[in-house]
């Protein structure tokens, strides 16, 4: 009898100690962070097609989070631009970790993709300067100042760090925006193709096709207050384009909405995995009122989704970075030779010339050094968040998906710009524009991805 008084004392005092040691967990911390980095006026917008921007109608930011763990800091940025690529990736994501007081490889860098937005790719600068082509891709002096805004940004927001005790998750479905860009036959060849916009009345009632519907938010909390939203969404974030008005188009208008509604909190979105994914259903010839009717449609599914999270206790220790190294296959039969003939054609439009320097870019990656790009995924409490580079196609985040489905996986794309569009295998025997030149990869390269989101999940 005394040895089980004995025994049953140590169960209770260990019973007993249970909320305490939970209690004493180390908390979770988390900084937040905003900067402008709207270009000047007569700046080239969308990779140089339109060549000066002539009105700001709404500011770009970059805007993140900063997860104060050990051993080292993770950032999560999104950026209100169309492309970071190459060496501009690496430089940003080291300017970026130098001030988080962390490494590049736990900073998670991602634009939203907007095309009435700069981009950026130093190597390809430096081609079209010595061409005399300087600064018509891109502001590169600006470039230099939007980077440095972002960087003081993260700076300043360590200084006020904020204890995190709850973490959110939520989704709901949005009606009426995404559809499908590529439109199949029933024996699975390509029938047609809709981008942003479509005028053919036939061919905008064909069905949605595969999308994810689905708006996703990870949310963080000092009990009842909340400190920052983190949306994600796949779908092109276009509702017209090309007329040198600088804007974060709908999906910083449905953005802004909510940051008016919880003024508290810092909401940043990224976009999914939207390679094929765009409004052109839904959307029948660009026309200013679209672009609301898409920031409304998105930001009531982002309403829904923050009223419908659940609510789970978040420490530290809650929280794992995962990265994976990758290597991307070049795309089949791409050389220099001829992409060096295009960029020193001084009869083709500048356009073209400057595709000609990114796809150079890409192609000298690859064969000199081996496209190397991380792969990166946030396991933080009940949440996973894995981080995408180029434009992947929709499936690869549904079949994140359903790679880890007890957890509540988000997906954000447009890491390193350099790959473009990220296909399927099979979507490169169907053809189209996104598997066609705006594609550097090979088809190999869904194997590789799916391998190592396998691993980030797991």
């Amino acid at each position: 009898m005394k040895a089980l008084r004995m025994v049953t004392c140590w169960v209770v005092l260990y019973a007993a100690a249970i909320p305490t040691m939970t209690a004493c967990a180390e908390p979770l911390s988390v900084a937040t962070f905003q900067a402008d980095v709207t270009p000047p006026l007569g700046s080239p917008l969308f990779f140089g097609i339109v060549p000066k921007a002539k009105r700001v109608v709404d500011p770009l930011t970059a805007r993140g989070v900063v997860l104060l763990v050990k051993p080292k800091p993770i950032v999560l940025c999104a950026v209100d631009w169309i492309g970071i690529a190459n060496d501009s990736y690496d430089t940003w994501r080291s300017a970026l970790a130098e001030a988080a007081g962390t490494t590049p490889d736990h900073v998670a860098l991602q634009v939203v993709h907007q095309h009435e937005a700069p981009g950026s790719d130093v190597q390809v600068e430096a081609l079209l300067a010595a061409r005399g082509l300087s600064g018509r891709m891109y502001d590169p002096a600006f470039d230099h100042e939007a980077l440095a805004r972002a960087a003081r940004a993260i700076r300043a927001c360590l200084r006020e760090p904020q204890t995190v005790t709850t973490l959110g998750i939520g989704m709901a479905k949005v009606d009426k925006v995404a559809s499908s860009r590529r439109l199949l036959a029933p024996d699975g060849t390509l029938k047609c193709e809709r981008l942003s916009w479509c005028e053919d009345p036939e061919i905008r009632a064909a069905e949605e096709g595969l999308i994810d519907p689905y708006v996703r938010l990870v949310s963080f909390w000092d009990n009842d207050r909340p400190v920052a939203s983190l949306m994600y969404y796949a779908c092109h974030p276009q509702s017209f384009y090309r007329r040198g008005a600088i804007n974060a188009d709908f999906v910083g208008l449905a953005r802004g909405l909510r940051q008016s509604t919880i003024p508290d909190a810092l909401h940043v979105y990224f976009t999914g995995a939207a390679g094929n994914v765009a409004t052109g259903k839904y959307n029948d010839g660009g026309s200013p009122p679209r672009r609301f009717d898409f920031a409304a449609r998105l930001a009531d599914g982002m309403t829904r989704a923050w009223e419908a999270q659940e609510k789970y206790p978040i420490a530290s220790a809650d929280v794992q970075w995962k990265v994976r190294t990758v290597r991307v296959p070049l795309r089949e039969g791409w050389t220099e030779t001829s992409f060096l003939k295009e960029l020193d054609d001084e009869g083709l439009d500048v356009p073209l010339r400057i595709r000609a320097a990114r796809n150079l870019v890409w192609v000298r990656r690859c064969e000199e050094e081996g496209a190397v790009i991380d792969l990166t995924c946030l396991h933080v409490g009940e949440a996973k968040i894995l981080h995408l580079p180029g434009e992947p196609f929709v499936e690869y985040q549904l079949a994140a998906q359903k790679m880890s489905p007890e957890a509540f996986v988000c997906v954000a794309g447009y890491g390193d710009y350099g790959p473009g569009y990220i296909g399927t295998a099979v979507a490169y025997e169907q053809g189209g524009y996104e598997t066609g030149p705006v594609s550097r990869v090979a088809p190999g390269v869904e194997s590789i991805l799916m391998s190592a989101m396998r691993e980030l999940l797991r």
